[in-house]
C-alpha cells in the first residue's frame, strides 16, 4: 500500500525526521544532543515545504516511542500528538531498536539483528529481530533492559547495532556477531516501513493514546547521606 507519512524520532542524541509523499522520501538527520526541542518543529515544516504537502495530505504520523532519553522521548511523543491532534492522524509509535534493525536489514541484507542502545546507568536497552517474509525487522525476543554481563543471545552471524556496542565492545566477543560502525542511533527513514506494515494490521492509535515506551520505567537513584 502506498502511503502519505510523516516520521519522527528525538529519543537519543540523533534528531531525525523522515516523509513519505507521492512515492517519495524526503529526510533529515543530525546528531545534535540537547538540540531536539529547537530543531524538531522546523525540520517538520521545511521537509513539508519541499515534498509540497501539509500535515493535512498525510495519512499517518510515526514516532520513535523509545527506548531512548527519558526527555528525548517525551519530546517526539508529544510533539507527534500536537501535529496529529492538529490535523486529525492517527499515530503509530515505533521502538527505536526496531528502526536500527529494519536499517541494518535494508542496508545490509542481514536477517537478524542485535540492537543495542547504552541505557546509562551500566545497563543496555536490548532486543534481538529477524526479518520476516515482507522484510520487516520483528521481535525475536521481548524488548527489554538488561546489565551487560547478564546479556545472552543466541543469534549467530548476525549484526549488532546501536550505541551499546561502542561502550561495551566486549560482549559479544563470544558470538559470530558483526558490530556496525555505522548504524549507532535510529534513523525515522526506517521507521517508515515499520508505520506502514503497522497501520496495515489496524494498529494506528488516536493521539490521546500514543504512549513512550521507557522500558526502564523506574530509576533507582544513589542518594547522599542522610536525603534518603
Amino acid at each position: 500500500m502506498s502511503m502519505n507519512l510523516l516520521a519522527l524520532d528525538a529519543s537519543t542524541e540523533a534528531l531525525s525526521v523522515a516523509l513519505q509523499f507521492n512515492g517519495n522520501v524526503f529526510s533529515f538527520f543530525e546528531v545534535c544532543p540537547q538540540q531536539h526541542s529547537q530543531k524538531i518543529l522546523p525540520t517538520v515544516d521545511s521537509l513539508l515545504k519541499e515534498a509540497g504537502c501539509s500535515l493535512k495530505d498525510l495519512d499517518g504520523i510515526v514516532f520513535g516511542r523509545g527506548p531512548g532519553s527519558f526527555t528525548g522521548v517525551r519530546i517526539g511523543v508529544s510533539i507527534a500528538q500536537g501535529l496529529a491532534f492538529a490535523s486529525n492522524l492517527t499515530l503509530v509509535g515505533v521502538s527505536t531498536l526496531q528502526a536500527m534493525a529494519q536499517q541494518a536489514i535494508e542496508e545490509n541484507n542481514v536477517t537478524e539483528v542485535i540492537a543495542g542502545i547504552d541505557a546509562r546507568m551500566d545497563e543496555i536497552y536490548f532486543c534481538e529481530y529477524r526479518k520476516d517474509e515482507n522484510g520487516i525487522a520483528i521481535e525475536a525476543y521481548n524488548e527489554g533492559v538488561i546489565r551487560p554481563e547478564f546479556m545472552n543471545t543466541q543469534q549467530q552471524n548476525s549484526m549488532a547495532v546501536g550505541t551499546a556496542w561502542q561502550t561495551y565492545p566486549n560482549v559479544l566477543d563470544d558470538k559470530n556477531v558483526t558490530i556496525s560502525e555505522a548504524i549507532l542511533y535510529p534513523d525515522a527513514r526506517f521507521m517508515l516501513p515499520i508505520g506502514i506494515a503497522a497501520i496495515e494490521q489496524g494498529l494506528a492509535v488516536a493521539p490521546a493514546d500514543a504512549q513512550p515506551h521507557y522500558v526502564r520505567d523506574t530509576v533507582t537513584w544513589k542518594k547522599l547521606p542522610g536525603r534518603e
